[in-house]
């Protein structure tokens, strides 16, 4: 793990906030890293889909890096950019940010991933992705 680095949220609207609650962590209050990967699932398959127009599989967890802890309470914020698209698939970042202590405002960068996705049909097989409008 990084040494704590207090950053603040990047531009824009995350694609993703939500707050760990007590299940979601062991008996001394951190989270899960598998919990904290399934949210970064879902936060990287937004603009998948938005993508793909369409359903879309998780292929590849092509990193996935743990900078800091989070607790319960922390406020987290997901970050998701597109960096690539295949002919099936396409590939995103996603950033997270815990805000801890929100009355004093400190916000941590906590996790790092790229994932892929693959576009599917209704027969769960890639499919091409469909192209951009000003294509």
């Amino acid at each position: 793990m990084d040494t704590q680095e207090t950053t603040r949220l990047p531009d824009g609207m995350p694609t993703l906030r939500v707050m760990p609650m007590p299940a979601d962590a062991n008996i001394h209050g951190d989270v899960f890293g598998g919990w904290i990967m399934s949210q970064v699932d879902i936060a990287g398959a937004i603009p998948a889909v938005r993508r793909a127009s369409g359903r879309v599989g998780t292929v590849a967890v092509n990193s996935f890096v743990f900078k800091q802890p989070v607790f319960v309470g922390d406020l987290l914020s997901f970050y998701s950019k597109i960096v690539k698209t295949g002919t099936t698939s396409v590939t995103v970042t996603v950033e997270v940010y815990a805000e801890r202590n929100r009355l004093q405002s400190e916000v941590v960068k906590v996790t790092e991933a790229t994932l892929t996705y693959v576009a599917v049909g209704e027969d769960r097989r890639p499919r091409p992705l469909p192209p951009l409008p000003s294509e």
